[in-house]
């Protein structure tokens, strides 16, 4: 982790920039191994357009070589027949070895996908050493169970690990989406083989190589770089995979889901999309304090969340006023350098994304919405890809920008008259991720929780945040936990065992 006491500047974290030579070959049964193909693809950084690496592209044999290494360590029981506490001494070594190297993976984070380093430092990886921990706690702490049978029987259900499982995870969390998925897997004792996106591979793969040094038998965890349509596709689509676990948009969701249940039915969790309304009743008389959380709802990480807080419903009476401080205080958050630890702001992912927010943007205005603020690509002469802060007011729900999940720093506003307006329109979209409301009725504040089509509800708050509890969609957002306990659900099965007395 950073010690304050260092020289924290932005010229410190230039020259340490300068200095990365990141690791870009895929792990495969303890090795660290070029594509079978031998092909690459470039990682560039969004921040200056930088070549950060040529990184190993992994494709169907290389899937099929993870997924055999990982079979065999399974089959063999090098880590699922390791005893509960000795797979917690394993993990809570790797979390170790991760606080250990913040700095280092702080850095490949902002470097790879453009996030201040103040949230790869003081959000990404002290999330990722949280999550590695916990689960690692936790091992030792699940029991099973004696059903409540009659004196004949006695009936065992005990939880036993699903197998090889392969995980898909996105960019905008790349570290820490990798480790939502890492912990738990490991810790029920399955194999896991893990795609980190093309556009963000270097954490994934250091994270893999300090799993190794924490002492995880080699098979264990695989880390596979490469494109979704060629090794996430794979990996979907595998038929000695037990379960897939995937994170990102809807639309990969639907090939993943399909893919599964077209090769051996699989076991399926999906994360995906979000379209996630922020209510705000006038009765709620502290606007500063809901612009200040509205404002960050949307802006942090660049908007690239799936549940950021995209839509904003704001009763007519408080709209104006609401509106003129969110403003102000995006104002306040232009872009600026990532490895300056004052930014709060950072760059987008890469151009591509870039140029779909701004067609996001521009589609707003052609249909009418006014641009109350923002709006443009900014910082040009950086080589890097950033926007500012943009708020739409105005907004109608049959637009793009009110149904659509944009992923960047986009805000869509609508108001409404009263709370059932309200309900109508923040569930009127496909996705059911996250949601809010502020209000002081605790009357309102019930209904709205109940009425609110989304996995997670906030009230009177926003991205409130805990490893101990659950996190995941309703409808096109998926289906499926991360985080809590609940999240063993989807990489165990439940064993009953029978066994007659008389």
């Amino acid at each position: 982790m950073l010690d304050q006491s260092q020289d924290n500047t932005a010229a410190r974290w230039h020259e340490r920039a300068r200095a990365v030579r990141p690791t870009a070959l895929a792990l495969i049964n303890g090795a660290l191994v070029p594509s079978q193909s031998g092909e690459t693809f470039e990682c560039m950084s969004p921040i200056d357009g930088r070549k950060l690496a040529s990184v190993a592209a992994c494709d169907r044999g290389d899937v099929d070589l993870a997924v055999a290494a990982a079979r065999e360590c399974f089959e063999r029981r090098e880590w699922s027949g390791q005893s509960p506490a000795a797979r917690k001494r394993v993990l809570l070594n790797f979390a170790q070895r991760v606080e250990a190297a913040g700095e280092e993976l702080a850095l490949l984070e902002t470097l790879d996908v453009g996030k201040p380093i103040r949230d790869s430092l003081g959000v990404d990886v002290t999330a990722t050493v949280t999550c590695l921990r916990w689960y690692a706690e936790a091992i030792d702490k699940i029991y099973d169970q004696i059903g409540p049978t009659d004196a004949t029987s006695l009936a065992l259900v005990t939880r036993e690990p699903v197998g090889v499982v392969g995980a898909i995870v996105p960019w905008n969390f790349p570290m820490l989406m990798a480790a939502w998925k890492i912990a738990p897997v490991l810790a029920a004792g399955n194999s896991l083989v893990l795609k980190p996106s093309e556009k963000s591979p270097l954490s994934a793969i250091r994270l893999g190589e300090l799993a190794l040094e924490a002492g995880l038998p080699p098979g264990a965890l695989q880390i596979l770089p490469g494109f979704g349509q060629t090794a996430g596709a794979a990996l979907a689509a595998h038929l000695d995979v037990d379960c897939i676990a995937f994170t990102g948009s809807t639309a990969t969701g639907k090939s993943v889901m399909q893919a599964a249940a077209q090769s051996n039915l699989k076991r399926v969790s999906l994360e995906c999309g979000g379209k996630s309304p922020n209510i705000v009743m006038a009765d709620f008389d502290d606007l500063d304090r809901v612009a200040r959380t509205a404002a960050y709802a949307i802006f942090f990480n660049q908007g690239e969340m799936c549940s950021a807080g995209s839509r904003l419903l704001v009763q007519e009476s408080i709209r104006e006023p609401l509106l003129e401080r969110i403003a102000r205080i995006a104002r306040t958050m232009s872009p600026g350098d990532p490895l300056d630890p004052d930014t709060v702001l950072g760059a987008m992912v890469d151009e591509i994304q870039t140029q779909r927010v701004l067609d996001y943007i521009a589609s707003g205005r052609s249909e009418g919405a006014r641009l109350a603020l923002g709006g443009q690509r900014v910082r040009r002469e950086s080589g890097g890809c950033y926007i500012e802060p943009t708020v739409f007011d105005g907004v109608r729900q049959s637009m793009r920008i009110a149904r659509e999940e944009i992923f960047g720093p986009v805000l869509a506003t609508l108001s409404f008259r009263d709370l059932d307006e309200a309900l109508r329109l923040a569930n009127d979209v496909s996705y059911g991720l996250a949601a809010a409301i502020w209000t002081r009725d605790l009357r309102d504040a019930h209904r709205a929780a109940r009425a609110l089509r989304a996995g997670v509800v906030y009230v009177n708050c926003y991205d409130a945040d805990d490893i101990t509890v659950p996190f995941g969609g309703f409808r096109q957002s998926g289906f499926g936990r991360d985080r809590s306990l609940h999240a063993f659900d989807k990489y165990t099965e439940l064993k009953t065992t029978w066994i007659d007395l008389t």
